[in-house]
């Protein structure tokens, strides 16, 4: 398995850029951590933990308590391929949170962000 440089980026310096990213857009950083929360199965209090620790993408995804089953659901492309033909786990999961984000940003409903 190759190991992409964002695996070992810590999750903590690309969180703020999700916030930038939907704030600019008029979204919050409330529904920002309920997409991850939703994804990934972490708390509230377990997600500042990471954010403190400067845990990494890799670790972020392989730590996260329950991941979502309905994830399989998130379809579309993002940074120019289709997250459904991802092969490699780890750059799936990174890849459908950054679709959600996009979503999110983008003004879609959040009922239909998280696959309801």
């Amino acid at each position: 398995m190759v190991k992409h440089k964002i695996y070992t980026m810590s999750f903590a310096k690309v969180y703020p850029l999700y916030i930038t990213k939907v704030e600019k857009k008029g979204r919050t950083k409330k529904e920002v951590d309920e997409i991850i929360h939703w994804l990934t199965g972490y708390s509230q209090n377990e997600l500042e933990k990471v954010l403190e620790k400067q845990t990494d993408f890799e670790t972020f995804f392989a730590e996260a308590l329950e991941m979502n089953a309905s994830r399989d659901l998130i379809k579309g492309v993002i940074c120019g391929v289709r997250v459904e033909d991802i092969e490699e786990p780890v750059m799936r999961e990174i890849r459908y949170l950054d679709k959600l984000i996009d979503e999110l940003a983008k003004g879609k409903a959040m009922e239909k962000i998280l696959r309801k």
